[in-house]
């Protein structure tokens, strides 16, 4: 799980984290130069009035996360390939420290590389924005971050936050599009508030191809990691 030194979404790295932890996988973090990383802090206080922050569910595990010797001792991006990991998660976040990583040539060619092995790879967010912009979605089918929770965040908190939910000047769900060349874009039902849970996966959205699965939101975290789960599995057996 490459990350950013900081600003990454708490329950799109955390979730997985635990998730994956509780069934006997190693996590293994990188950062571009080893450095611990630390998740947007806005997240576990609320960006507003202490709302639309992580659930407590998901800022228990990143508790538990932060002290953990994978997370304060990651590696470097350039030491993973698929001769050293066997998957690979594409966490989002969408903060300025996040910029590190969603433009990071050294991510972007680990992300080429685990395509072409054919190994699984999840993104979820943001975080599709990296395996656009490596080449890796053409002819693919995936969904990320929809425009209208992207816009309406933005619009919703903007007063008080600037563009801190405007990442990039072109909003995420259109430069996915226009990377998919031949591919095709599932925006998911229409959702601003109800989110997956370790118990429910009733409002939460994933797109499977093949060993690829992508995911809108941290409220779809839960369930992209048990669909992950799947296909590790698969590739295990």
């Amino acid at each position: 799980m490459p990350l950013p030194d900081r600003d990454f979404d708490v329950t799109e790295v955390a979730v997985p984290w635990k998730l994956l932890t509780e069934a006997g996988h190693e996590v293994v973090f990188a950062t571009e130069a080893g450095a611990t990383p630390a998740a947007d802090p806005l997240l576990l206080t609320g960006v507003i009035f202490g709302k639309l922050g992580a659930a407590p569910e998901p800022i228990a595990f990143y508790r538990e996360m932060e002290v953990s010797p994978e997370l304060t001792s990651p590696r470097r991006w350039d030491q993973l390939s698929p001769d050293t990991v066997d998957a690979l998660w594409l966490a989002g976040g969408h903060a300025p420290g996040m910029k590190q990583y969603l433009e990071g040539a050294a991510v972007q060619r680990l992300t080429v590389a685990m395509f072409a092995a054919g190994r699984p790879v999840a993104a979820i967010c943001h975080g599709v924005l990296v395996a656009a912009r490596a080449g890796a979605l053409r002819g693919r089918t995936t969904t990320c971050l929809p425009k209208y929770m992207e816009r309406s965040a933005w619009l919703l908190t903007a007063w008080r936050r600037g563009r801190y939910y405007r990442t990039y000047p072109t909003y995420v769900e259109d430069e996915v599009r226009a990377a998919l060349d031949g591919g095709t874009f599932v925006r998911g039902p229409r959702t601003l508030t109800a989110r997956g849970t370790r118990d429910d996966d009733g409002p939460a959205f994933v797109v499977e191809d093949g060993a690829y699965v992508s995911a809108r939101w941290p409220g779809d975290a839960y369930r992209l990691s048990r669909v992950f789960l799947d296909r590790l599995a698969a590739a295990a057996a």
